[in-house]
C-alpha cells in the first residue's frame, strides 16, 4: 500500500523520531508533492527538514514535482484535481489539498494527515464516496498493532511519544474508540468495515479481541 502525505504528519513523526512507522506500514511507497517539501515544510518544519531530505535522497520518500507529473502525462489531471478540491476547504488546508489531489491522480489508496478538525479533509473524506482513504498517525499505530508489528504496550508508548513531542493533547483511548466506530461498529461507509474484515483475515486476528487487549493496556 502507498500513501500520499500531508505536512503535519511528517513534522509530528520526524519530531518524535518515529518516521519508520510510515515506512514499515506503507511498504509500497511514501509520496509527497513538491509544494509540501518546498513551501509547507520550509515554513513549518525547519527542525526536521534535514532528516526528511536525507530520506528523500535515500529514496524512502518520493517527491512528485510538476516536471515529473508532466513527464507522466498527468499534470493537467493533477491540476484539475487541485482546483476542484481547494474549493471544498479553507486556505489553511492547502497541504491536504495537494496530498489528496496527488493521491487521486496517482490512484494511491491512502492519505495520511494529522489534521482531523471537523469540516477538514480527513473528516470529509470519511463521508465522501472517494477512493482515497484518510489515516492519522494513531490509525497507523493501531493498524500496525493489529498486524502484529507492535505489541500493545509498545503501541501505547509510541503513541505517547508522538503525542507528547508534538503537544497534540490527543487521547489514545479516544483514538481507539473512534477507530472502533469507524471500522467496526458504526462506519461512515460499509466498505471500510469490509476492508477491516479483509485486513484482519490477512493477519489472522480477531478484531475485537485484539482491540480489547490494547484498550486494557491503555486504561491501566
Amino acid at each position: 500500500m502507498k500513501a500520499s502525505l500531508d505536512t503535519n504528519v511528517l513534522i509530528h513523526l520526524y519530531s518524535a523520531n518515529k518516521q519508520n512507522l510510515l515506512f514499515n506500514f506503507f511498504k509500497d511507497g511514501v509520496l509527497i508533492y513538491e509544494q509540501i517539501r518546498n513551501v509547507e515544510l520550509v515554513n513549518h518544519g525547519q527542525a526536521v527538514l534535514e532528516d526528511i531530505d536525507k530520506d528523500i535522497r535515500e529514496g524512502k520518500i518520493e517527491v512528485y514535482t510538476n516536471r515529473k507529473l508532466r513527464e507522466k502525462g498527468i499534470y493537467k489531471i493533477f491540476e484539475g484535481r487541485v482546483n476542484e478540491t481547494k474549493n471544498l476547504y479553507g486556505p489553511g488546508d492547502m497541504g491536504e489539498v495537494y496530498a489528496i489531489s496527488l493521491a487521486q491522480t496517482l490512484g494511491v489508496y491512502s492519505l495520511v494527515t494529522d489534521d482531523t478538525k471537523q469540516g477538514g479533509p480527513y473528516m470529509s473524506l470519511l463521508q465522501f464516496e472517494d477512493d482515497v482513504v484518510p489515516f492519522n498517525f494513531a490509525d497507523i499505530i493501531i493498524l500496525s498493532y493489529l498486524a502484529g508489528e507492535y505489541g500493545a504496550q509498545e503501541s501505547v508508548e509510541m503513541f505517547n511519544v508522538i503525542n507528547e513531542t508534538s503537544d497534540l493533547k490527543w487521547s489514545y483511548k479516544s483514538q481507539i474508540a473512534k477507530f472502533i466506530r469507524r471500522f467496526w461498529k458504526d462506519p461512515y461507509q460499509e466498505k471500510e468495515k469490509r476492508w477491516m474484515i479483509s485486513y484482519c483475515e490477512k493477519y489472522e486476528v480477531d478484531f475485537m479481541k485484539k482491540i480489547r487487549q490494547l484498550a486494557s493496556v491503555v486504561i491501566l
